[in-house]
């Protein structure tokens, strides 16, 4: 029998790291040597912040480009990068390299932001929150998706991702638990795209995907 699921709710707190760039190839040496958690931070943890403009922009570094170097050739090739297409940091890492060197080549000069707008690399903690809802069943835990807060779609369907041994997310993790129909269900959330949606988009989306494998037709 499977345990309880807990659900958790979580939040971010950013943490200034004194390091800042102005330019792109300041911004290219600097990405050679940031820590991972930084790198995670301005990809991932950009979700969980709200944004009130260009949300195609999906990662700092593309809206950095677009806002601040004025680049939206650069912009919108950072914002097409998605995190889950690279199993490693360090492969992230280079792939975004590679995109500002291609850029800086084809420009043959270095865009600089104003001095008051340079890049702020910051790197968070998240603090984790026990909502005391317990669910046992894929059905319950159908019931409580639509109600739990997006910042608490945000630490077990992404950010479970760094903490679990397999990758997954934990609503996947757990299933798995339920034999064959939990496995087939884990599958299905396993093809929502955790990067480009809101959360509020992929609330709606497990809804849904939830309760049409349960058989209800549709999300409450």
């Amino acid at each position: 029998m499977a345990d309880l699921f807990a659900l958790k709710d979580c939040a971010l707190i950013t943490i200034a790291t004194g390091e800042r760039v102005h330019n792109l190839r300041e911004l290219r040496d600097r990405l050679m040597k940031t820590e991972r958690g930084i790198m995670y931070y301005h990809f991932w943890d950009a979700i969980l912040r709200p944004r009130f403009v260009d949300p195609e922009y999906q990662n700092d570094f593309a809206a950095w480009a677009y806002h601040e170097l004025h680049d939206r050739r650069l912009a919108e090739k950072l914002a097409i990068i998605n995190p889950t297409d690279y199993e490693f940091m360090d492969d992230l890492r280079q792939k975004l390299i590679d995109v500002i060197e291609e850029r800086m080549d084809e420009l043959g000069f270095v865009p600089v932001a104003e001095v008051a707008h340079p890049f702020f690399f910051i790197r968070s903690q998240i603090v984790v929150f026990d909502t005391n809802i317990r669910v046992s069943t894929p059905e319950e835990l159908s019931e409580s998706i639509p109600r739990i807060s997006v910042s608490s779609i945000f630490y077990h369907f992404i950010d479970s991702r760094r903490r679990t041994a397999s990758g997954k997310d934990d609503f996947s993790e757990w299933l798995l638990n339920f034999g064959p129909e939990g496995a087939s269900l884990a599958e299905e959330i396993a093809s929502i795209d955790p990067y480009f949606n809101t959360l509020l988009e992929l609330r709606d989306q497990l809804s849904l995907v939830f309760a049409r494998h349960l058989g209800k037709g549709g999300a409450e």
